[in-house]
């Protein structure tokens, strides 16, 4: 009785073309009838017609394709894979910056002490890293290992200003790009998200392109500003690992050590670009305790059950009796062939 609730009809070649088939079988079907009503001659008997009347109907079932269908439940893991960006330009060096109950403090030392805090408010989640100043470079593939994220962290250095020509806030756009691409075709089920930490500042000759081009492959994505609106000095860094440069890197313009300050303004338009959110980082505030842990909570691995429906054609036991239908027709016109030789 199970059985019979379940059975449904599931066509092979679709709706349209198994139904016009299904359809063009039955027709035939009728029209031979309504000769055989008519009187017209036939050298087949009752039986004959019997047999060749279910041969056509069997074979229009199979067009339909009968099924049953079956459900399943499975417990299916909604995976996060959260993609940081941090900008390592120069500016990123300067101490006007705050987090938590630091102040003072480099805007690096901020973005270092935001990406800690990130690998703890998603547990269980997937991290990739990547870094932008000149150019852009993904540092680390995505992976579980929180530790390898705090490393990274840990390591991150300002590029040397003796190289900088300007600092361009869309350098990791055509990373960034690819690498979420990527993840959408081989983990399309995951929640993708993105976490890019910037002063904002724009210095390069270039107009800045739009982060909109990310918002397809992102679920969500939250931009942090590190620095203040006073800004400070930008002090010059060395091309020599572990030596820096006595001074102040300064302003063509004037000679005089130039004045970097966060543009909240930009960064608040690369959030609105990608549909996402925009927050500072100031003393007294952490990702921990800001909008973007509120939103975050959303994004958490879960666990939960999943009803799925399986379908199956149940078109071989009509098959076989076609097979022996047509099996039997054919002996018995081979007998007959015989018989008029």
């Amino acid at each position: 009785m199970n059985i019979l609730k379940s059975l449904t009809f599931e066509p092979a070649l679709g709706w349209v073309a198994g139904g016009l088939l299904a359809g063009l079988l039955l027709l035939a079907l009728a029209m031979v009838i309504h000769g055989l009503r008519k009187g017209r001659d036939t050298d087949a008997d009752r039986w004959a017609l019997t047999r060749r009347t279910a041969m056509v109907l069997i074979l229009a079932l199979m067009v339909l394709t009968p099924s049953t269908i079956s459900k399943t439940t499975n417990k299916a893991v909604n995976a996060t894979d959260v993609f940081i960006a941090v900008d390592v330009t120069g500016s990123m060096a300067v101490k006007d910056a705050g987090y938590g109950d630091q102040e003072g403090i480099s805007r690096l030392d901020a973005a270092r002490s935001a990406v800690h805090d990130l690998t703890r408010i998603y547990p269980d989640a997937s991290f990739s890293a990547l870094s932008f100043g000149a150019s852009a470079s993904v540092d680390l593939p995505l992976t579980p290992d929180v530790r390898a994220v705090d490393n990274w962290a840990r390591g991150l250095a300002t590029e040397p200003t003796s190289r900088s020509a300007g600092s361009s806030l869309d350098a990791p756009l055509d990373r960034l790009s690819l690498v979420l691409k990527q993840t959408k075709d081989r983990h399309p089920d995951d929640r993708i998200l993105l976490y890019l930490i910037s002063d904002g500042e724009q210095t390069g000759p270039d107009e800045r392109r739009s982060f909109s081009v990310l918002r397809e492959g992102l679920d969500d994505a939250f931009v942090l500003g590190t620095g203040s609106a006073k800004g400070g000095m930008v002090p010059l860094s060395s091309d020599v690992a572990g030596s820096d440069a006595d001074g102040w890197v300064t302003d063509p313009k004037t000679g005089q050590p130039g004045i970097s300050a966060m543009d909240p303004k930009t960064l608040k338009a690369m959030a609105d670009e990608m549909s996402g959110h925009y927050q500072a980082l100031a003393k007294g505030t952490t990702v921990r305790e800001g909008a973007t842990a509120a939103v975050s909570k959303r994004y958490r691995v879960t666990r939960v059950d999943q009803v799925r429906q399986h379908v199956t054609p149940l078109v071989w036991p009509l098959a076989l009796v076609e097979l022996v239908l047509i099996l039997i027709e054919a002996g018995l016109w081979i007998r007959t062939s015989r018989r008029l030789l």
